[in-house]
Order: C-alpha cells, then structure tokens, then sequence
C-alpha cells in the first residue's frame, strides 16, 4: 500500500477513535510511559502487506472490530460453571459474579446434554457430573434465583436440546418478571460440530436445522439483542483438529448457518450479528494469535462479498474464547495455571471478545472455589497489570504474525475448496465466488451440502482422526513436548483435593422430578406436546409451541421425545 494511502487511512483511522468511548483508565506502562493506542507504519513509508492489515474497527478487521481496541471496552470475563443441582450451581455463579465475573456461561450435565431427563435408565450416574442438571423450567428458575436475567449476559452452551432448553430460559425469565425481548445472551446451536466433533445430537441433520432457522427467525423478529447461534470451534479443536482445521470447519459451519438464514429470506445485515463463534485458544501462542486474525479477515470478506453483508456488525466475527482443555494434564496439574495463562494472553492478543480460563484441576474433575478463583484471577492479573489493554493488536505488522495469519488464511481456504468439492462444486475459482455463483444448483446452499455429504461420509471426523494421531506420533517420537509428561516428570507436588459430586444428587433430582409430575396439570402438559407434534409435522415455526410446553411444566426428555417420534434419531456412520 503508498503511503498516502496509508496516512489517510490512519486519518480516517484517528476520526474514528477520538470519537470513540474509551475506560476511564490510565494507558501507560508501570514505569509511567505514555503508549500510543495503536502502532502503524512509520509516515512517508510504503507498506504492500498493509491493505490485508488495515486499521482496527474498518475492513478487513485483521486488527480487531473496534477504532480503540481494550481502550473503549475490555473483554468479558465469563466463566463457564455448572455442577450438581440447580442450587449448587446457583450458589457458585453468585460467587463468579461477586468475585468479577462479567456473565454467566451455564454448563449442562450429560443427560440435559443429550435431551433426557434424570431419571431415564440411561441417565444413571451422570446426573449432576460434568454440569448442571435441568429438566423443566422450574430447574432453570432455580439455577437464576436472584439473578436478574434482564441485567445478565448468559451464554448457555447446549446444542442437541438447544431450544427446549432456551423455551426453559425464557419462561424463566418470564416468571421473574424480566420483558423477554430484552434479554441478551447466547445460545450455542450449533448442531454442526456435534456431527463433526462432540457427538450430542439428538435428531438427523435437516429436523435440526430447521430448528435453528426458526430460532433464528424467532429471536430476529422478538429477542434482537439475544444471538441465537454461537458456532464452536472448541470441540472441534479439542477432538485432535489443528487450528486451520478448527478455522476452517467452524468458519464453514458458519456459513452454512448464513445461507440458512437466506433460505428463510432474512436480511444478512439484520440476522448475521446475531452470530457469534466459540474458539479455543491452544499453547502455540503465535499460532492461536495468527488464527483469530485470520478468523476476522475471512468472516468479513465471505460476508461481504458472498452473501451480501455490506453492514459492518454484519461482517464482525464476535468471538468467545475457552484455553484449551486438552492441552490440560494430571500429571503435575499445577502446571496447567501456568498454561492457561499463557492461552488466555494469546486469546486477547487476538482481540477475543469474550475469555474463559479453564481451571487446574479440570483434567480430574469439576473445579472447585479454589482452583475456580484462580483460574477467574488469571483473567483479572492479565488486564489489570500487563498493559496489554493498552494498544490495539500488539503484534500487527509483526513479520511472523502476518505470515502465520496469512499461511493460516490460506490453508483454510483451501478446506473450503474440498468442502465445495464434496457438494459437487468444483473448479480451481475461488472457493468464495464458487459458493457466491453455486446458491441456485444447491436445496439447502452449497456449503451446507458440502457439510451434510461431509457429515455422511466421515470426511470431517476422519480429517480430525488422523490429525490427532500425528500430533499423537509426534509426542512419542519426541517431536513434541508436554512437560510434566514426556519430560521434567519428577515432582514434589501433592494429590489435590477435588470436587465430588455426591450419588445424593441424582437421587434428590430423581425425587424433585416425581413431585413436580405428580403437582402439575398433566392435560395441559399432554395437549402441549401434541402441539408440538403437530407444529413438526408442518412447516410453522416450533418455538412457541415448545415454549409453551415448557411454561406448563413440559420436561426436557419429554419434548425431546415428542419430537424423536416425529423425527426419528440419528445414527452416525460406522467407520474404521
């Protein structure tokens, strides 16, 4: 780029931030040294790569979606939390919350994962054990008890059962008295990623997307400030993928949920800022880094310049970051703070806009208060001391980041290519013009057939496998290091105390479940879920069928059910 495209774009650039809210805080170093809030090429001086940097809060967003960066609004500090019963769970998130938690992000136990309630055969022994167990709207009453809903961000991270459960939320919210269409938060959704990565599906493909449109549908016209879907990359990185594979795949699940919303005829620049994204943040510092710059660039020129978007918060990719659970050990768990730390730094380096720290001991259960502060401190050390809030994007101009976000760029396109290739579109074009000119060969959109083939064939879980298996080899063949495991095993640390779930969970649950059956108007929970039968045969929208079945006491396993017998379940490919 000339250098006097260069000095208007930082004009342009100055306008915006001085017009911009920014903390009031103070921007200089511990020492007292005044930093200028973002670094550009010196004047006068020429800089080719600069068109693909840019400037933060304008296109291409490489350097972040804000003129200010930390400066006008930090990230949030949500951590993700859910144990026991629906009181346990409440307890702990007031302590996240008097302690600095900026929003809540509700973890659900096995069986609400899987749309079944607790007291189902198949639900014995996980009620309670890797999150919180909800089966009817009176659980998520109590989950948020003194809590207002209104005045709290929740993001609640379910997909399978993901709008029974949100039909929970909002009648919640509705009995506290909170106005529904004021409520903002995330719901994740993304049903995607469980047929690539986490497996807690509950129907086949095409009964589930239909689900999601019409909560897009539902929150665009009534909830506008709610995002309806949080695509997640987490899973799939944490299944063994590589991080252009995790960009790729999510940033494709994205799209797919784009042309979905076009199915329904929704506006891009109205729905497309409801979407958010869910990424993990790994160990290769520089790498993760590289990865959500690359994430920023890609969304917003897909957006752009194949679906239509010309609205800026239509082309950001707002993203929430979890460190990298994977990357965890039990061996040597005190290890893991120093891990996370490092994670967490490369998650707002990239400019997340949102952080969970996972906690030491997560690799060997819940966390507990203990390990919870301290993995919700490390947050609070890395924006209160270190100055990183202080300059947007650090490393922009960075020769290594620039060349890992470009090299990062590029291998994702290329995935994009196969995946249109697997829908039946090929060529050597441009995988974005490909599925720009492709909308009319396509039922469903050309991403999203390439998905679905995708999905059938065990192309994704295949592509994960054999990543996973080579990072695998390379950890026994000592190509790669985990200390505390493949190296420096010695140790002086001690067992640590860890969280238990009590077996009295499920059997108090069990019994709060056979009491709010035996209180409620069993034929008004009957006819409402032949209502929602009858919605699934047709073609109108399901969410307030299921609401209302959720305000009359409908459980989860129950509407979940009504729902397998209309559509069936879904069974995933053998492969070997």
């Amino acid at each position: 780029m000339h250098s006097d495209d260069i000095a208007a774009g930082r004009k342009r650039w100055q306008d915006r931030y001085e017009a911009a809210r920014k903390r009031d805080a103070d921007f200089t170093t511990i020492s007292g040294m005044e930093v200028d809030p973002l670094y550009h090429p010196p004047e006068g001086q020429d800089d080719e790569r600069f068109e693909r940097i840019g400037w933060p809060g304008e296109y291409p967003y490489t350097r972040g979606l804000y003129p200010t960066g930390y400066r006008g609004r930090e990230w949030t500090i949500r951590q993700f939390s859910g144990f026991g019963n629906a009181k346990q769970t409440n307890e702990r998130y007031k302590m996240l919350l008097a302690a600095g938690g900026g929003g809540l992000s509700v973890a659900f136990d096995m069986p609400t994962l899987m749309g079944r309630d607790s007291d189902e055969a198949a639900s014995a022994g996980e009620v309670g054990h890797c999150g919180v167990a909800i089966d009817s709207v009176s659980d998520m009453e109590i989950l948020f008890d003194g809590i207002n809903l209104q005045d709290t961000t929740t993001s609640m991270t379910i997909s399978g059962p993901a709008i029974p459960v949100f039909c929970f939320y909002l009648a919640a919210a509705e009995r506290q008295g909170a106005d529904i269409t004021q409520l903002d938060g995330t719901l994740q959704t993304d049903i995607h990623k469980e047929y690539i990565a986490q497996k807690e599906w509950l129907f086949p493909p095409k009964p589930h997307l239909r689900l999601i449109g019409d909560l897009m549908e539902y929150t665009s016209s009534t909830i506008p400030r709610y995002k309806p879907l949080s695509v997640s990359g987490y899973h799939i990185r944490e299944a063994g993928a590589t991080a252009a594979q995790e960009l790729a795949f999510t940033l494709a699940d994205g799209f797919s949920y784009v042309e979905l919303g076009l199915s329904r005829g929704l506006d891009p620049n109205k729905f497309a800022p409801g979407l958010s994204f869910f990424f993990d943040s790994h160990i290769d510092f520089f790498e993760e880094i590289a990865k959500f710059r690359a994430a920023r660039r890609i969304w917003a020129r897909w957006l752009r310049d194949t679906y239509g978007a010309d609205s800026e918060r239509a082309q950001w990719l707002r993203f929430h970051t979890q460190t990298a659970g994977v990357s965890l050990t039990a061996q040597q768990p005190y290890n893991n703070v120093v891990r996370t730390a490092v994670e967490a730094l490369a998650a707002v380096m990239g400019g997340t806009n949102s952080l969970h720290t996972n906690a030491l001991d997560e690799t060997l259960a819940l966390p507990t208060e203990e390990s919870a502060e301290i993995a919700l401190r490390t947050q609070a050390v890395l924006r209160d001391e270190t100055g990183i809030t202080n300059v947007a994007d650090p490393l922009g101009g960075s020769w290594y980041v620039e060349a890992l976000t470009d090299k990062i760029e590029a291998q994702a396109e290329e995935i994009f290519r196969q995946i249109l290739a697997l829908g039946g579109e090929v060529g050597d074009a441009d995988a974005a013009e490909v599925t720009k000119e492709a909308f009319d060969r396509h039922e469903v959109g050309p991403i999203t057939t390439g998905i679905l083939r995708g999905i059938d064939d065990g192309w994704f879980t295949s592509g994960i496998a054999d990543s996973a298996f080579r990072y695998q080899q390379d950890l026994e063949q000592g190509r790669k290091h985990v200390v505390g495991v493949t190296g420096h095993t010695d140790t002086v640390s001690k067992e640590l105390d860890i969280l238990r779930i009590s077996h009295e969970v499920e059997r108090d649950q069990n019994e709060l479940l056979k009491d709010r059956r035996a209180k409620r108007d069993q034929a008004a929970v009957d006819a409402s879920l032949e209502d929602v039968r009858t919605a699934s045969r047709g073609s109108a929208n399901m969410i307030e069928p299921i609401l209302n079945a959720a305000r009359r006491e409908a459980t989860l396993g129950e509407i979940c059910g009504a729902l397998k017998d209309e559509w069936g379940i879904y069974r995933e490919p053998a492969g070997y």
